[in-house]
């Protein structure tokens, strides 16, 4: 495993390149936007049949952490699974996998826009001591704003330029007070960390941790790259801002 350290509003953490991030005084492990069984979820709906592996190599990649920092709490941070009928189209191997995760630790789900209701235990946020774990990051400015925050929703990416070529990955990103976390499911795209949806909710100087092959790759807001104009319906060009993209192959 490989991590990096972070300061959270006056906690440590460790972000870990898989996408993950540990408090580690409390032991816990911290992940959003699993997603699990979204490629079922789009073949129910008959829409784009993907390989039905994402949920398979999401858990696969989620045991590996656990294994490695044994947490005592392992905090999901909503969109656990993509639709409300996901647990029941879990594979049998997939149930078992998980059904053990969640019995080797206290486990905790936080709702989130696609699964609101899911499971029993489900609550709206969680703490870890000043900061507060949630789906979505609050609003600026926010009543009753906590000392620290961690959310996910957006699957933030971002994209660099090095060696001569655009670099785009799933990355972190901060200002000190607030780590919104990229998305953990194996079919989880991603919104550019420059879009105002992500960028609004920080400090003007926040940075982005991308997941490189080996390790995670820090760069300043100054050094992001916005998304490329795409051809719109019509032929012209428009700013890709506010639509989520997929993310594509971790090159750093």
């Amino acid at each position: 495993m490989h991590a990096a350290p972070l300061t959270l509003a006056g906690t440590p953490l460790l972000l870990d390149l898989a996408g993950a991030a540990v408090e580690p005084a409390t032991r816990t492990l911290v992940v959003a936007d699993l997603h699990l069984e979204k490629g079922s979820a789009h073949a129910a709906a008959g829409g784009a049949l993907l390989p039905p592996y994402d949920t398979a190599a999401t858990l696969a990649r989620l045991d590996r952490l656990v294994r490695h920092y044994r947490p005592k709490t392992v905090v999901c941070l909503g969109d656990s699974f993509h639709d409300g009928a996901g647990p029941a189209r879990l594979a049998g191997r997939d149930r078992s996998l998980l059904a053990r995760l969640v019995g080797a630790q206290e486990w905790i789900w936080v709702a989130g826009n696609h699964d609101p209701a899911l499971p029993d235990t489900l609550g709206a946020d969680w703490r870890i001591g000043g900061i507060v774990c949630r789906h979505d990051a609050a609003e600026p400015g926010a009543a009753g704003m906590p000392a620290g925050e961690i959310s996910g929703h957006f699957h933030p990416k971002a994209a660099v330029a090095t060696r001569g070529r655009r670099i785009t990955a799933r990355c972190f990103v901060g200002d000190g007070r607030r780590l919104i976390l990229p998305a953990f499911g194996a079919y989880a795209g991603g919104l550019n960390a420059l879009d105002p949806a992500i960028s609004g909710l920080l400090r003007p100087a926040f940075r982005a941790f991308l997941l490189g092959r080996e390790r995670l790759f820090r760069f300043p807001r100054s050094q992001l790259l916005p998304d490329p104009p795409r051809l719109d319906d019509h032929g012209g060009d428009r700013p890709a801002a506010g639509a989520p993209h997929q993310g594509v192959g971790l090159a750093l």
